[in-house]
């Protein structure tokens, strides 16, 4: 029985390991879904090709399969643009099925013709098209082992005339998952080694590279005594249970990370590509290891850098390096790192005025929470919240756009997460600005059953952008939201739905929102004035918020009452 082109594509991918696709069918894709509806992947129909790239990548993410999303011609496929990105940046094994135009039109400006090479190449592990039927198996499997080998997205262009045609016999291309033991040489780790035991304040900052590593860590820094520092998207796998844990630095981080880099003398960077150049220290001597060579020195000077994965690394650095009795300056970025938490939980209260603190919301969803729950949070403070007051319980997950930075990412990770973990409790901490950006993607969990829990942290500002524009000593410009009742928003679509303005309620609330049996949407209005502290405060910012504040006190009443309102908040603090 002969199949067409499109068979071959999708028996490819998933005998590659996909289970999923998420899309919008039409015109050029129909050959594409319809071998899917034959197939055993899952199509999960999302309003807006944004949210499917975006579902794609939590979900490749999370479980390290690869996860399809795919499109139509012209403007359908160039929708995943931003999702695309921001899979390809989170490192998830992603490919996109770009459906294109019949090649005979290819060139002449027809109709919803777009070069999706052009667009995408630069921003993706591998993009190809499919330019005969003979290609396609060899060709699909080329895509999902760029995407799985590279851990990005693969897009692979498929003309409709090509996935309609015929399949010619072809050799069997299959995917091939490479798992090497990958370290550096004998000298260089000796090299290592030797410069660490010369170390008298030892630090060692990890990164995402660190997942599956953290016992090996954990013994490393026991040897050395030395604290253990981290990146906000080492979150799941250096916090829990990791007694030399100091916490994160860079802006979202807290002083006990930030004393820590600054204070050592040798600093051990392990799988950490952290962009931000003045949260390393300037005096101390540094070694890297990392399993992309192009990593290496490239944020900072280093004085060693070698190629290797972390947990194949450490394991053979421990029986090199000398073990330390001297704890001192672990004891002291211990204290630090308590000191940082401490000040953090005193956020965490009711709130005053009868509004409600973010850092209390956040603290109620942890405590009420599944012990593997997943967490997406939206770019902005919401993001904050979760990295600072989710604990890591050694089974949750975090997903977070920190690479990409985009808003709106939160909700349609979401539906990936749920879609992957149909058994795992998912929850959404969405801001106000970035859940309507793409507020039709509320009725893709109702039509695909994905139960996931959405809380609104609605602050009518986008409070990341009002926060930078006072900083500067601007004053704040553009930034207000008129928001809707989300909670009833929510229930005209289907959901669950409510509404709490008030501390006094919001933990009663909390529990029966994540009790619901559906998707759920808790619309919590929070305090507006709510200050992202970074671990340390520069001269600049400091003169950019008075001048701000002397702007608003002259700028008229309204502004007056907003800058009383965050100073006061301030102080309670």
């Amino acid at each position: 029985m002969s199949r067409r082109v499109a068979d071959v594509i999708v028996a490819t991918l998933a005998a590659a390991g996909a289970k999923r696709c998420y899309g919008i069918p039409g015109d050029t894709l129909n050959y594409v879904t319809d071998a899917i509806r034959r197939s055993d992947l899952r199509w999960v129909h999302v309003r807006h090709e944004e949210a499917g790239a975006l579902a794609a990548g939590a979900d490749a993410l999370l479980t390290g399969e690869l996860a399809l999303c795919a499109g139509s011609c012209g403007p359908g496929s160039l929708h995943f643009i931003n999702g695309v990105w921001e899979s390809n940046r989170n490192r998830a094994p992603v490919v996109l099925i770009a459906s294109q135009i019949t090649r005979d039109e290819l060139g002449f400006d027809f109709p919803q013709e777009v070069d999706f090479k052009a667009v995408y190449a630069k921003g993706t592990v591998f993009c190809e098209e499919i330019r005969t039927p003979a290609q396609a198996r060899r060709m699909t499997a080329m895509a999902a082992q760029a995407a799985l080998a590279h851990k990005g997205v693969a897009v692979l262009i498929v003309p409709i005339d090509v996935s309609k045609a015929e399949a010619p016999e072809e050799p069997d291309f299959a995917v091939h998952r490479a798992r090497p033991v990958i370290r550096p040489s004998d000298a260089e780790l000796q090299a290592v080694a030797d410069a660490l035991n010369r170390g008298r304040k030892i630090a060692i900052y990890g990164g995402s590279g660190c997942e599956g590593a953290r016992e090996a860590i954990v013994s490393l820094a026991e040897r050395l005594k030395a604290p253990v520092a981290r990146t906000s998207r080492a979150k799941d796998f250096l916090e829990y249970a990791n007694p030399y844990d100091v916490g994160m630095t860079g802006v979202f981080g807290t002083a006990g990370g930030y004393h820590t880099l600054m204070e050592c003398d040798t600093l051990l960077l392990l799988g950490c590509d952290f962009a931000w150049r003045q949260f390393y220290p300037s005096k101390a001597t540094i070694l890297q290891i990392d399993i992309d060579a192009t990593h290496l020195g490239r944020r900072h000077p280093v004085d060693i850098a070698a190629v290797g994965n972390i947990a194949d690394t450490v394991k053979a650095l421990i029986p090199l390096v000398e073990p330390r009795e001297d704890s001192a300056f672990l004891d002291a970025a211990l204290r630090h790192a308590r000191k940082a938490e401490a000040a953090l939980d005193a956020r965490a209260t009711p709130g005053h005025q009868g509004l409600v603190h973010p850092q209390y919301l956040t603290e109620l969803i942890a405590r009420h929470a599944a012990p593997d729950a997943v967490y997406t949070a939206d770019g902005g403070s919401p993001m904050v919240w979760c990295l600072r007051h989710i604990p890591a319980t050694g089974a949750n997950r975090t997903v977070v756009s920190l690479s990409h930075g985009t808003m709106a990412n939160a909700m349609p990770q979401a539906l990936g997460a749920q879609a992957a973990y149909p058994d795992r409790q998912v929850i959404s901490m969405s801001g106000d600005g970035g859940l309507t950006m793409l507020l039709g993607d509320l009725l893709t969990a109702v039509q695909e059953k994905l139960p996931i829990k959405v809380v609104v942290f609605n602050n009518g500002t986008l409070g990341f952008v009002e926060i930078e524009q006072k900083v500067e000593g601007l004053l704040d410009t553009f930034t207000d939201l008129h928001n809707p009742d989300f909670a009833k928003l929510a229930e005209a679509a289907g959901w669950w739905g409510q509404r709490v303005d008030h501390p006094d309620t919001l933990e009663d609330t909390v529990k029966a929102w994540l009790a619901a049996p559906g998707p759920a949407l808790l619309d919590v209005v929070t305090v507006r004035d709510e200050l992202v502290m970074p671990p340390k405060i520069e001269p600049g910012q400091v003169f950019g918020m008075a001048l701000y504040s002397a702007k608003g006190l002259l700028a008229g009443q309204e502004r007056a009452k907003s800058v009383v309102e965050m100073l006061k908040d301030a102080v309670i603090a």
